[in-house]
């Protein structure tokens, strides 16, 4: 039986409050000895106002709990495929505040997954042992930044924002360069995670700056400079990359115990840190040309994409020099089916959930794909979905 329980307790944590009367300074920045100010940004702070944060802090000792946890949720209900096994635990934090103090409840043991949307998400029918924390409605801020160290506007967005949401922001205030984002079915998080990108773009080409969390509920800003970022990979530099089975670069989206336990997740989980939000650089623009962009690539996603069937949007990265689209259509793939789970006719590399695919019936059609376009080209197509917790050995 399910059990829904919004959280009641009391724990330390060294966080600002996200609240309707005091938001997080602009540098979002806190370290082990509290927070810091960055140089160049407009209202630097004070001593005085070094002070008032941590007196903010000492007040917020007590604060319960506000988010939401469930027990046994069907992950489901949380990604766009509408299929996978259950999680032993969601939490839907209320806002970073929130989420900081729940993660620090946490026992060093305990795994935990971060997912936004889940739009590129696949969780295997046994299920997720451990917590998944659900960011989208959560950590929902997103709000205009004066300027940056470079003496640019920016746009702070939260992990848990739409990045269409993102893309509609920024068209808004007269900037252009995120209209790519349009065309993400995800969140901000994600798409920070795995660089997301189409039509010629991708996310970290605008990102000034990260904001991260760790299991202890404490805050980082993190320069561009601190991550190797390629095609759909982000890697802290610091931090040495292993090699998976199948040849994925364990980078933050892994999560290794060991050898064996090499898993992907939706959001980065490099020495238990997480994306919690970026701020983002677009270049100033008429905003009504910026929205005529969007419309353009919403109705080319509508004429060419399975919009209108459960999906994850591109299952495989395009390899070097070749489309992963083309190769399976070559192949002769388009419209093969296995259980549930189908190619769909419309585009190569989408497979939708036709109204009863299990997530074994969506991974078996992924590696019979894969396997095809191997054996007929000689080319290893790489997942660009991530594929997380355990088979399901009885069904």
């Amino acid at each position: 039986m399910k059990a829904a329980t919004r959280m009641q307790g009391t724990m330390l944590f060294h966080v600002w409050a996200m609240s309707e009367t005091r938001r997080p300074p602009d540098s979002g920045a806190f370290g082990k000895k509290g927070p810091r100010s960055v140089p160049g940004m407009p209202g630097e702070k004070s001593l005085r106002a070094e002070i008032d944060d941590q007196l903010l802090w000492a007040e917020l000792v007590r604060r319960p709990l506000r988010g939401v946890l469930r027990e046994r949720e069907p992950m489901s209900r949380h990604t766009s495929w509408r299929a996978g096994g259950i999680a032993d635990r969601t939490y839907h934090p209320a806002d970073l505040a929130d989420l900081a103090i729940f993660l620090r409840s946490l026992p060093d043991t305990e795994p935990v997954h971060f997912v936004g949307l889940g739009s590129n998400l696949l969780v295997r029918d046994g299920g997720l042992r451990g917590t998944v924390i659900l960011l989208h409605g959560g950590l929902k801020q997103m709000r205009m930044i004066a300027r940056n160290d470079a003496g640019e506007a920016c746009i702070y967005a939260e992990a848990g924002v739409a990045s269409p949401k993102l893309s509609r922001f920024a068209a808004t205030h007269n900037f252009e360069g995120a209209e790519f984002l349009a065309g993400i079915p995800g969140t901000v998080g994600g798409a920070l995670a795995m660089n997301a990108g189409c039509y010629g773009s991708e996310t970290w080409r605008h990102v000034d700056r990260v904001l991260t969390i760790d299991r202890k509920g404490e805050l980082r800003q993190r320069d561009v400079s601190e991550y190797r970022v390629g095609y759909r990979e982000v890697v802290l530099r610091t931090v040495e990359t292993d090699v998976t089975d199948e040849g994925a670069t364990a980078g933050p989206g892994l999560i290794a115990a060991n050898a064996e336990d090499i898993q992907r997740s939706a959001v980065p989980r490099l020495s238990d840190e997480w994306f919690v939000a970026a701020w983002f650089k677009f270049a100033s623009s008429d905003g009504e040309v910026a929205r005529r962009k969007v419309k353009h690539l919403l109705l080319t996603r509508i004429a060419t994409q399975p919009l209108s069937e459960p999906n994850a949007g591109s299952v495989f990265r395009n390899p070097p020099g070749s489309y992963a689209a083309q190769l399976i259509e070559d192949c002769g793939l388009k419209g093969s089916r296995f259980g549930g789970a189908m190619v769909s006719p419309k585009h190569a590399n989408f497979i939708v959930n036709t109204g009863t695919a299990r997530a074994s019936d969506i991974e078996r059609l992924i590696e019979e794909l894969r396997d095809s376009v191997l054996r007929e080209f000689g080319i290893l197509l790489k997942p660009e979905v991530c594929i997380i917790g355990e088979k399901n050995h009885a069904a």
